[in-house]
């Protein structure tokens, strides 16, 4: 699972790409700051058992700052935000929510797994698949299992073949609700309690991809900030 870190790196390089005038070090601390609050739930998994990935790393949260937003800038009479911090507030509330979206909730979507909707939902998934182009096989995915024979369950999901329930199965795979799955973190590193003495251990990469992004994604931010200055 990437750790904050890497989820900041890769919130500068998208606030880097699509920030344009309003690009600056104030602008990237409050990105990387609101793409970290999802994490903070390893705090709550102390005191609930719907905690690490869970409270905050639901798409509900994004989706109502999103709202709040698009009243507080298009719907009332006097923003709120304009007033206090003009264009630049807008354009970098816009850019922290994207980011706490995509970078923040969505790079733990992907192989570990999140609770997106929760409490309207309680059930954890992970994003996994494929897509590949094959001479023998033609498109090849297995993101959406389609089973046009109406037989047992999903069986790999190539261009439209395998088992299933007679209808798409779309991904991504549900691996239980918050009552099932607990998620070890440094600062709750046993939440099962199987463990007399658990270590704490707080990632910084755990994967080359991450090492990857996490460089580039801090160097993109440092060479964006340097042309500004």
């Amino acid at each position: 699972m990437p750790s904050t870190l890497v989820h900041m790196a890769f919130a500068g390089l998208l606030a880097a790409a699509l920030l344009q005038n309003t690009f600056d070090r104030r602008a990237i601390l409050v990105v990387m700051a609101v793409t970290a609050i999802p994490d903070l739930d390893s705090f709550i998994a102390l005191v609930s058992v719907a905690g690490h990935r869970t409270v905050l790393h639901t798409y509900l949260l994004p989706a109502a700052l999103g709202v709040a937003l698009a009243a507080d800038t298009r719907w009332r009479a006097r923003s709120v935000v304009r007033r206090r911090w003009g264009e630049w507030g807008v354009a970098v509330g816009w850019m922290s929510i994207v980011c706490m979206a995509v970078a923040g909730i969505g790079l733990d979507f992907i192989e570990a797994g999140v609770n997106p909707l929760w409490p309207l939902h309680d059930q954890f998934y992970v994003l996994n698949g494929k897509v590949e182009l094959s001479d023998k096989r033609g498109l090849v995915q297995t993101f959406v299992e389609v089973d046009l024979d109406g037989g047992g369950s999903g069986g790999g999901g190539t261009n439209g073949s395998g088992g299933g329930g007679g209808g798409p199965s779309i991904a991504p795979e549900n691996i239980g609700s918050s009552q099932e799955v607990n998620m070890s973190t440094g600062v709750d590193p046993d939440p099962d309690g199987n463990q007399k003495d658990p270590e704490r251990v707080f990632p910084i990469v755990r994967a080359g991809w991450q090492l990857h992004l996490l460089l580039t994604g801090f160097a993109v931010t440092a060479a964006r900030l340097w042309r500004e200055d």
